[in-house]
């Protein structure tokens, strides 16, 4: 399964990346699955750092600080998601230039702080302020390791590729959660969960630095191959910043469906987060009772992520990204709208398995329709309008909780998803590049993305 042809000689000496290719790189799960298990690895750390919050926190809001209001509670996700969106465009601009791999260090640097602050925070704004580094490092550190693993596997099973990235990091999120329970349960909200997380990241930083290989020319490597088999000897630089938010955002309107359908997305899941724990306890739900249900939805959404990455690359991005999203749309519509509790177990596997559905191929579609030379920055703007999701759905939902209640701000949220299923079935187009009738659109308006062209090296 050897995805290379050489690499130009004039190719293989240092450039504006900042790094140099002495030979050329073989794409495929099968040649570089050492490196792809190590970035799968540091995937899985990554997720245990946010883990441990999303266990640890909340309670600490109400027991430490003495928070009650919806929208000051959801406070913190809100100033994550703000900080992890723009992060997230700022991560992928720079990995197209200097690699994914010192990105990846500066993440974790981050978390050593966010750790700290909440320890010893005295208050709520404190915890804020400790979300702004987390959301570095989440934005940092995951955008790197799903790009790297992008860049190894080349355009065959890219799916899987991005299917396994998300479930390891979900699986993460469980891992930490479960095991900040144990913490705080025997030891208290404070300081031990979060000297979990310095480990993680410790071990996180360690592997990242040690065994943990730069990817960046495997891009350059895809880049290359794909210029000798189309013929095309024109150079793709990397875009402005301004043009290529302005590609992903509407000129291509199959990635406008995705970047919608991304930003919604988190809207869901910070109902799930935030909203669905408030609503069940209102009905008299025990705690035991909505961890097992929340741990449902988390779990089928997070194993799943392998099978339905897998099965994009054998019917294409649409359908499973399509189906997903309705799938989250009427999940919610059951949960809200019924009080059986097995009903309610339906529901959080149709969201979980609708999320495992969407949520990996959206950013496959991405890696299929970028040029690996700007791969990484189209990546991130997806990302930024994905992630924008956290900063903006839990203060509207909110908002709408506090005027009408809980129940009226799920609602909402499923009306949401179920447009967004709409604007995905009437405009996005297959991007499968062996299932797809029309190229990406950058490639019939070269002008969206580059100012210009020029012939020879296609690498800056």
């Amino acid at each position: 399964m050897n995805q290379s042809q050489p690499v130009p000689a004039e190719d293989q000496g240092s450039s504006s990346y900042g790094t140099s290719q002495p030979k050329p790189h073989r794409l495929g799960l099968r040649e570089n699955w050492r490196q792809f298990a190590l970035y799968t690895l540091i995937t899985l750390l990554i997720g245990m750092t946010i883990g441990v919050e999303r266990v640890a926190l909340p309670p600490l809001a109400h027991q430490a600080f003495g928070i009650t209001s919806v929208l000051y509670v959801v406070s913190f996700l809100s100033a994550f998601g703000l900080v992890k969106s723009m992060m997230n465009l700022v991560a992928g601009r720079l990995s197209d230039r200097r690699g994914r791999k010192g990105i990846l260090l500066v993440g974790w640097a981050f978390a050593i702080p966010y750790a700290l602050i909440i320890i010893f925070a005295t208050a709520w704004w404190q915890v804020i302020v400790a979300n702004l580094f987390l959301g570095v490092n989440q934005a940092l550190t995951w955008t790197m390791s799903v790009t790297a693993k992008i860049d190894l596997v080349g355009p065959i099973n890219r799916g899987l590729a991005v299917g396994v990235d998300e479930s390891a990091g979900y699986v993460g999120v469980g891992i930490g959660g479960f095991l900040a329970g144990l913490l705080v349960t025997d030891y208290g909200l404070r300081p031990t969960p979060y000297l979990l997380a310095i480990a993680v990241v410790v071990l996180g930083m360690l592997v990242t630095l040690g065994p943990a290989k730069e990817t960046l020319h495997f891009a350059r490597t895809e880049s290359t191959n794909q210029a000798h088999h189309t013929g095309n000897t024109a150079r793709q630089e990397i875009p402005k910043l301004t043009r290529l938010g302005a590609y992903m955002s509407w000129h291509d309107r199959s990635m406008f469906a995705v970047c919608q359908a991304g930003f919604l997305n988190k809207f869901a899941d910070s109902l799930v987060a935030a909203f669905f724990p408030l609503y069940m306890l209102a009905r008299g739900i025990s705690l035991a009772q909505i961890g097992l249900l929340v741990g449902i939805y988390a779990w089928v959404w997070g194993v799943g992520q392998v099978a339905t990455g897998a099965l994009a690359d054998r019917i294409g991005r649409k359908a499973p990204i399509t189906l997903g999203t309705f799938f989250i749309a009427a999940g919610l519509a059951l949960f809200v709208g019924t009080n059986i509790h097995t009903l309610w177990l339906v529901a959080m596997i149709l969201m979980g398995a609708g999320m495992a559905l969407a949520y990996p191929n959206l950013i496959t579609t991405v890696g299929d329709t970028a040029d690996p030379v700007w791969r990484g920055g189209a990546l991130g703007v997806y990302r930024l309008w994905r992630d924008g999701g956290y900063a903006v759905g839990p203060l509207v939902l909110g908002a709408i909780a506090v005027v009408g209640g809980v129940t009226a701000a799920i609602w909402t949220g499923a009306a949401l998803l179920a447009v967004s299923g709409l604007v995905l079935l009437t405009l996005f187009r297959e991007t499968d590049p062996h299932r797809r009738k029309h190229e990406p659109a950058w490639k019939t308006h070269p002008e969206w993305v580059a100012p210009q062209t020029h012939s020879a090296n296609p690498h800056p």
